[in-house]
């Protein structure tokens, strides 16, 4: 690569931000991952000294190997974590759309917790010459857990380098209407596939989306509202009536209240009224992860299967969807604008370094 600043193009990266996922489904590996985790601030609002003695003293040493297993039983042979394997193959598959459309713009992937870090991929980005810096959160509902978290992190690394770039911050897209119609494909063609449920007959289709504590609905975080948002309007583009379709929210952990209804509750709810087929589907998780493969796949399947429920399927996430690879790309696009997105003419690159070169001769 020329050193020569001024023969180096300069260029646009989009980088999309994910959440992250241990190394290998160890209990080592999961503790290390657990440990970064659940040490963020935005994650645990608890004060630090009390919640290390409760994270260092309890949570990795029982939580660490029960959640390995866990892991390993939705690992992907030869692929490994399926967060990472998807994440990455949107990643590609964008910079792949972008290139195809005629434009040069750099696409990385970068974790929270975990690899690739943060301060990596910039760095590798840095090296490339990046100048424009957009970040597209994985997450399409904004909650200050994930994606303030995120942008932290890339705020404390550009925070360290004297040439930052130019920064554009996606903050949520939950009601745009190319994510909405991805997240209707994806059900649709799981219906062409195995049939449509049967409203009439009392089948559900819920739409399950990761939990929060109730406390941070309280204080602001607008998560809660835009979960509902999306349910509605995935709901209404399937042309479903109120009532044939639910939104809950997964994932509780610890004794407090978290945001509801639950979606573990209410599978064995609706199973014991009579419902006999159930649909689930998780539209807040653009990627399969353990929560929706280990949690929504297995656990809740068990759920519903043990209190008399006949029919539980599972709608994989968007993953590599490619409605959903057009969905990023449009959503990129609107906040692209005005920021080229070609590389400089090597005619352009000369002139400058020539002029850059002038101006150096003027001061000696």
């Amino acid at each position: 690569m020329n050193q020569n600043p001024h023969l180096r193009p300069s260029k646009t990266a989009v980088v999309l931000l994910n959440l992250g996922t241990p190394s290998a489904p160890t209990s080592k590996a999961v503790r290390a991952y657990l440990k970064e985790f659940l040490s963020d601030p935005r994650v645990v609002e608890i004060p630090k000294v009390i919640w290390w003695c409760i994270l260092n003293g309890i949570i990795l040493p029982i939580r660490s190997g029960a959640s390995a297993k866990k892991y390993a039983s939705i690992w992907l042979p030869k692929l490994g974590s399926p967060l990472m394997h998807y994440s990455r193959l949107q990643a590609k598959e964008l910079g792949e759309l972008f290139t195809n459309q005629g434009h040069s713009v750099l696409v990385d992937l970068a974790m929270r917790y975990g690899e690739p870090s943060t301060k990596k991929v910039l760095d590798e980005l840095k090296a490339q010459g990046m100048e424009r810096l957009l970040l597209l959160p994985l997450y399409p509902q904004y909650s200050a857990t994930t994606t303030a978290s995120s942008f932290d992190e890339v705020f404390r690394v550009l925070g360290t380098w004297r040439d930052q770039p130019e920064l554009r911050l996606i903050k949520h897209y939950h009601d745009n209407p190319a994510y909405i119609a991805a997240l209707r494909d994806q059900v649709l063609e799981a219906w062409d596939k195995d049939g449509r449920p049967d409203f009439a007959r009392g089948d559900r289709f819920v739409m399950s989306f990761h939990g929060l504590p109730k406390r941070n609905l309280m204080k602001g975080d607008p998560y809660h509202c835009e979960c509902l948002k999306t349910g509605r309007l995935l709901g209404e583009s399937l042309g479903l009536e109120r009532g044939q379709y639910l939104v809950t929210f997964q994932s509780r952990f610890g004794k407090q209240e978290w945001l509801k209804p639950y979606t573990a509750p209410t599978i064995e709810k609706l199973a014991k009224e009579g419902c006999q087929r159930l649909d689930i589907f998780c539209p807040g998780f653009p990627a399969d992860c353990i929560e929706t493969l280990e949690e929504i796949a297995m656990e809740a399947r068990e759920i519903f299967l043990e209190h008399g429920g006949k029919d539980y399927r599972y709608i994989p996430c968007l993953n590599s969807n490619p409605k959903w690879i057009e969905a990023l790309a449009n959503i990129a696009h609107d906040h692209l604008q005005g920021w080229p997105l070609s590389s400089e003419p090597e005619a352009v690159l000369n002139e400058r370094n020539e002029r850059a070169e002038l101006a150096k001769k003027a001061l000696t």
